[in-house]
């Protein structure tokens, strides 16, 4: 079991991410993607492409963004596990999506990334030393360790399996 990790391995917006995961973070990232895979398993294309309100993503942005959120987050836990110091940048997750073209995409097509995508992560923690979830580095200007990244990806997926439970399946 991951445990949490401490308050002086996070800082800024990713204590929010952190906070939403109890217990252990191995068996809330497989809850989180039976979860995500039966929702959206059970939509349309065309279902899919729904907005809550204008200017807000589709479901299909919102499964695109989460594969890329999981990329970028699990990418850096890979740079800190290892031991790399070097700064890592922030990145503005509303180009991603709109230069992304997920409206585009089947939602086969987009739960099948997403899953890639998990099974990468998933297999990445398990290469990590138990030595190495301590390790700290710098991203989005904030020091972070491993460990708080293996929390990110599933708090992260979290809030948003909650907005997508209120505003969309809700509406």
């Amino acid at each position: 079991m991951l445990q949490q990790p401490a308050a002086d391995e996070f800082g800024g917006h990713f204590g929010i991410y952190i906070g939403l995961v109890e217990g252990d973070v191995l068996t809330t990232l497989e809850d989180n993607r039976k979860q995500l895979a039966a929702l959206y398993a059970a939509m349309t294309d065309s279902q899919a492409l729904y907005r809550y309100a204008p200017g807000k993503w589709s479901l299909k942005e919102v499964l695109g963004h989460l594969a890329d959120t999981e990329r970028i987050m699990s990418y850096r836990m890979l740079r800190i596990a290892r031991g790399d110091t070097t700064p890592l940048p922030g990145f503005e997750q509303d180009d991603y999506v709109t230069r992304a073209g997920f409206d585009d995409l089947s939602v086969a097509r987009l739960l099948a990334d997403y899953e890639a995508v998990r099974a990468s992560t998933l297999s990445l923690i398990g290469t990590i030393a138990p030595e190495a979830w301590a390790r700290k580095g710098t991203a989005s200007g904030t020091a972070m360790s491993a460990r708080a990244f293996a929390h990110v990806i599933a708090g992260h997926e979290l809030h948003h399996l909650a907005i997508i439970r209120a505003q969309y399946l809700n509406a």
